[in-house]
């Protein structure tokens, strides 16, 4: 039965007036009914309830597949007839259910990472035994999916040949020594701009070589060698300590030596300018008492070179005896005065 029939008028609706006016609410079991004959007219006959669950199976399909949802740590690639169309962020998203559009999922939250051991030949013709370890996270989905076949494998070997090309442009000893560092960071760098120049959507996290040695064939030779630059190292760390405990002190010593040595300088020079005033002074004494002052320098150098001994010292035969005061420099135990005999300085004054 048409919902509307020719020549009555008016519009009819099935849902709303049960097909006749103003009457009471529509009954579901004719329109159950009415949905189940159309059914029946559209599969032939007997095949209703085919049609209602082959129908039924495709709106669930529908729905299932046109909702998708994202988490936090994927992005969503759409392809429409298989051409990139769009990216679905996290969430709930809404697309064309299968075979209009399709899409791929891509972990763009977690880290990756990639192993390998290479043997490679150094600068200075040594061979070396590298395994390194590469993590990286994809940035780009679009770049990830489209831009390399297969970008894990890509990875690995633009990774490899950027390893390879470091150590061969470095010496066993740089590559084996603390300097690994700047050797890991340069890879990093080369690798990254390889990546970027093939699109590959990927950013490198950590670039680390964890184990560099040399081949099992020459490791014993090796370990020598290794051990005897431990020991020059060793030597040379404790030559270093020695010098900066040695020279400070032989610094010190120098300064010493220079204030004694002025001192001594300063001493001396007052010392002779001293005497200088001194001899000036007797001349000067000379000059007005000839006799007197010879006599009493005559008696003064006596007294200074004879005036530690107890001895007896005769000049004169006899003659003439003087009695001088005990000097206070006489040796331990010794006493009594120190008498000099001495012949009377000629006046003439020889």
């Amino acid at each position: 039965m048409a919902w509307n029939e020719p020549g009555s008028g008016k519009q009819r609706d099935p849902w709303r007036d049960n097909g006749g006016g103003n009457g009471p609410s529509p009954d579901f079991d004719a329109i159950a009914r009415r949905v189940r004959d159309f059914l029946n007219r559209l599969f032939g006959g007997g095949g209703g309830g085919i049609g209602v669950a082959v129908v039924g199976i495709l709106i669930a399909w529908l729905a299932f597949d046109s909702v998708v949802r994202m988490p936090a740590n994927e992005a969503g690639v759409v392809l429409r007839f298989g051409q990139f169309s769009r990216l679905l962020t996290p969430g709930i998203n809404l697309k064309f259910p299968r075979p209009i559009e399709s899409m791929i999922r891509v972990d763009v939250g977690g880290v990756r990472q990639t192993n390998d051991q290479v043997r490679m030949l150094t600068k200075d013709e040594n061979i070396v035994l590298v395994d390194f370890n590469v993590q990286y996270q994809v940035t780009d989905p679009q770049q990830f999916v489209f831009g390399v076949r297969d970008p894990d494998a890509t990875l690995g070997q633009a990774a490899e040949s950027a390893v390879r090309t470091v150590v061969g442009g470095s010496d066993m000893d740089t590559i084996l020594s603390g300097q690994r560092t700047e050797l890991m960071a340069e890879a990093k760098k080369l690798l990254q701009s390889t990546l970027d120049q093939y699109k590959t959507g990927i950013a490198l996290t950590e670039l680390n070589f964890q184990n560099v040695r040399p081949p099992q064939e020459v490791k014993d030779a090796f370990d020598d060698a290794n051990r005897a630059l431990q020991d020059k190292q060793k030597i040379e760390e404790e030559a270093k300590a020695y010098a900066s405990q040695v020279v400070p002190e032989a610094r010190g010593d120098a300064a010493s030596t220079r204030a004694e040595a002025a001192g001594y300088k300063s001493e001396r020079i007052a010392r002779a300018e001293g005497d200088a005033q001194r001899f000036n002074l007797v001349e000067t004494q000379y000059k007005a008492a000839p006799e007197v002052t010879r006599k009493r320098l005559y008696l003064e150098t006596l007294q200074q070179v004879v005036g530690h001994t107890p001895k007896i010292i005769d000049f004169s035969s006899g003659k003439n005896i003087l009695s001088l005061p005990q000097a206070p420099g006489l040796a331990p135990g010794v006493t009594g005065t120190t008498t000099v005999v001495a012949p009377e300085p000629n006046k003439g004054g020889r």
